[in-house]
């Protein structure tokens, strides 16, 4: 059996990597793709790595309304705010939504008030919203798959880029009771290009990215709630992301202080703390004590590479996790999201490794 997909704002970066991944999908179809600015033009003009692959064309929303509505699931690739009205249409006519926006990922609408800085329409979907961080969350997905067996739509929001990386990097040792209650939790994280979307601006264009590492958003970026969401570290985050001159990959570098009287634990220990933790998840690999997640052996995947290191001398561990901002950091997870709520397998469609070299 074929699910019927639609990928709604499919001509950003992140949406058209949707539709890269939906094409080759063995059990979803890829039936609608929208753009408002690009309404009329065909996926392959667009973007010519599609000619020959995708003979869809990009429909307005209001143009797909109807074939939207006949389709199992929709992936939201829209910047935030849009899903807010979009959502709960889709879900009264039957729809099941994978969110990527960050619209439903903060359950306590005054926090995402707060930091996106408009009202949330929407309150009551975000109790029924399961997060999509399926190495964390997998019970919200199990819950949600079970409601979609039974007839329902279902909504699943996508975690962020940022917040995926470092929840991977740093969830292990959060879990396990390691992180001391001294001092802040401090993440350096640095993307990619494509993280920033598709419209080029002063910092993004290439002029002004190329040759150049800056760090940005320090003490505001609108991630930082999430990750203290799913960490449970609320108001201890240090979380600083800095722009990188590369297309794809983010790899973010997590410093947790160790519980104070605590021995610390090997580089060996810690892998085995990971291995264990991890030893079902498909899409993320351990790496071996003495090596360290690396962007490129990621890009162009839904995987995700994490490793820990002691750091004795300053009483805490250093946990590093790489993605790809637009796979496991966006699109990918989203399919992987929608497979676990349709009951595919995990993996389906998402077995590519990076190009080697």
């Amino acid at each position: 059996m074929t699910y019927r997909a639609a990928v709604v704002g499919a001509a950003g970066f992140a949406g058209i990597e949707c539709v890269r991944l939906l094409l080759a999908h063995p059990d979803f179809e890829l039936a609608v793709v929208t753009s408002d600015a690009l309404a009329g033009t065909p996926v392959g003009q667009a973007y010519p790595a599609f000619a020959g692959a995708c003979d869809l064309a990009f429909r307005s929303n209001e143009e797909a309304r109807a074939d939207l509505a006949g389709c199992d699931v929709a992936f939201l690739a829209v910047p935030h705010t849009a899903s807010l009205g979009l959502t709960p249409q889709l879900i009264a006519q039957g729809v099941s939504v994978i969110d990527l926006s960050a619209d439903f990922r903060l359950k306590d609408a005054a926090v995402y008030e707060q930091w996106y800085g408009v009202p949330h329409t929407a309150p009551d979907l975000l109790a029924q919203a399961a997060f999509g961080l399926p190495e964390l969350t997998g019970a919200q997905l199990a819950h949600a798959a079970a409601d979609r067996a039974a007839g329902k739509a279902v909504l699943v929001a996508c975690a962020g880029c940022y917040p995926t990386a470092t929840s991977l990097a740093a969830a292990p040792l959060v879990r396990e009771g390691l992180v001391g209650f001294a001092g802040p939790v401090v993440v350096d994280a640095v993307s990619g290009v494509t993280g920033a979307g598709k419209r080029a601006t002063e910092r993004t264009h290439f002029c002004f990215a190329n040759e150049n590492l800056e760090a940005y958003g320090v003490g505001t970026h609108r991630h930082t709630p999430e990750i203290e969401q799913i960490l449970g570290l609320e108001d201890r985050l240090v979380f600083t992301p800095h722009l990188a001159p590369l297309n794809r990959g983010l790899l973010s570098t997590v410093t947790v202080p160790l519980v104070t009287g605590n021995a610390m634990p090997s580089a060996e220990e810690l892998t085995a703390l990971y291995e264990g933790f991890y030893a079902e998840s498909p899409l993320v690999t351990v790496l071996p004590a003495g090596s360290l997640p690396r962007t490129a052996s990621v890009a162009g995947t839904c995987r995700a590479q994490v490793a820990a290191v002691p750091h004795e001398r300053a009483g805490a561990i250093v946990a590093v996790g790489a993605i790809d901002n637009l796979g496991k950091g966006a699109a990918g997870q989203a399919v992987q999201c929608a497979n676990l709520v349709f009951g595919l397998p995990e993996a389906a469609g998402l077995s590519a490794v990076a190009v080697p070299v």
